[in-house]
């Protein structure tokens, strides 16, 4: 299991979350070929003002303005296109991900022990599922890609800057490495801070899931108090985790907004006398470095808060990835299909316990006759469902063995097995389906006909 404890950022667990985007490679490259573009397209429009104060408006040059104002419009227009793309092809790009990423781990779970779902909440897996794998799309959409043009765009404005004036640009910079002290800060504290915010969701749902689910012997048993109160506790950790990022938000954001104030108001200051003496600094050059310094210091805020997003999708990518990674399912080492069973079973010196010093079934032996009825009676825990387990494979026999029509069931496909297996479970579940659907299941070889037939035979048509 990856694990990002410690780091502020695990290239590792990135590069393995990117390999999921290889069937979408064109769709990846244009995504950051537009991220690119609106970083370059971006520094333009305040180059271009400069332009047109100092050449046009300063001079009186009607023609002239007329000219940079279309200017601008051109580039603003680029923008938007490029930024609508941006924005629909990033989402379609993660959605599609946490698609295939989903689907992987559906698939994944159907094939677990029980052992792996006696020993794994409910709610916790659902989280996982759902609520981390959504989380994981934003790393695309809102993350990654943003974090990307920002850099891009920062790198140029830093470029300009110092193409323009090297004294503006030196007072910017000044100041710059507090705001990426205090960035760096805040995105070590942010990464502990979501982590915690995520083990309390995973919490929570566990806990509403499992009360739900079990209602009826909360109730039994007039639990409605104690549940109550525990209730209170998980969500009042599941607030304070929060709280905790809100915190550091309110502290970061003003003292980033204090910084790029201070910075525009030297240019101001610095520019501003220069200009008034004649200097080399113009009218022009001083808003587009008011606006170029804006835009520099947008990005280091808003890189803070993307950079949130992109570590809350790394953790959540953590959490489905350790599930990915969990070796818990019955090996599928069978070669023999099993067709049409004669219904002759032997349990043969068969040995189990669901934990291993702790044996359930000891050393049992058995033989079941083809059409031969039989009851297993005993205590609660004796092990009688266990041994219908145990025949379906849904738990692996510590030793011994246990042959179906003269075949060890190991040797069998196990979806060939079940499927000769009938079973009338203790307790009923019904999914969230049809009748119809609940009766067949999914076997598309049982007519409509057949099942009101059978649901009139028990008598729930």
């Amino acid at each position: 299991m990856a694990n990002t404890s410690g780091k502020a950022f695990d290239f590792k667990l990135f590069r393995r979350l990117l390999e999921y985007t290889n069937k979408y490679r064109l769709t990846f490259y244009f995504v950051a070929f537009a991220a690119i573009a609106m970083s370059v397209l971006g520094v333009l429009s305040p180059i271009i003002l400069e332009t047109a104060i100092d050449d046009a408006i300063l001079p009186k040059d009607y023609e002239g303005l007329v000219f940079y104002i279309a200017l601008m419009v051109g580039v603003l227009f680029a923008e938007v296109i490029f930024q609508f793309a941006f924005i629909f092809y990033a989402n379609w790009l993660g959605q599609n991900v946490i698609k295939d990423i989903r689907v992987k781990l559906f698939k994944l779970m159907l094939s677990f022990k029980m052992k792996y779902f006696d020993k794994s909440a409910v709610g916790r897996l659902t989280t996982r599922a759902v609520n981390d794998i959504e989380t994981i799309a934003s790393i695309f959409s809102q993350g990654l890609f943003m974090i990307i043009s920002d850099l891009l765009k920062m790198l140029v404005i830093a470029g300009v800057l110092l193409y323009k004036s090297w004294q503006l640009a030196l007072i910017v910079f000044t100041v710059l490495p507090f705001l990426l002290y205090a960035t760096r800060l805040f995105q070590r504290a942010m990464k502990s801070a979501f982590e915690d915010v995520r083990n309390q969701v995973a919490n929570l749902n566990s806990f509403v899931q499992e009360r739900i689910t079990g209602m009826k012997i909360v109730q039994v048993f007039a639990q409605e108090a104690n549940e109550y109160k525990a209730f209170k506790e998980i969500n009042e950790k599941h607030k304070k985790a929060w709280i905790k990022t809100v915190w550091y938000n309110s502290i970061f954001f003003p003292i980033a907004e204090m910084s790029g104030s201070i910075a525009i108001g030297l240019i101001v200051w610095y520019g501003g006398l220069n200009a008034m003496e004649n200097g080399a600094i113009t009218l022009g050059l001083i808003t587009a470095f008011i606006q170029l310094t804006q835009m520099l210091f947008r990005p280091l805020r808003q890189i803070a808060d993307k950079f949130n997003t992109l570590q809350m999708g790394m953790v959540a990518a953590n959490r489905v990835f350790g599930i990915l990674d969990t070796k818990s399912h019955i090996a599928d080492e069978g070669t023999v299909e099993m067709k049409n069973s004669d219904g002759h079973i032997e349990f043969l010196d068969v040995e189990f316990g669901y934990i291993p010093e702790e044996r359930v079934i000891k050393g049992i032996s058995f033989d079941v006759e083809p059409g031969q009825t039989i009851a297993l009676v005993g205590a609660t825990g004796a092990g009688k469902s266990t041994i219908i387990n145990l025949l379906s494979r849904f738990y692996e026999i510590n030793s011994g063995d246990i042959l179906v029509d003269g075949v060890s069931i190991r040797d069998y496909t196990l979806p060939s097995l079940r499927n000769q297996i009938a079973v009338v479970l203790q307790d009923v579940f019904l999914f969230a389906d049809t009748i119809l659907n609940n009766i067949t299941l999914g076997n598309t070889d049982i007519s409509e006909e057949e099942v009101i037939e059978a649901a009139k035979e028990i008598g729930v048509h």
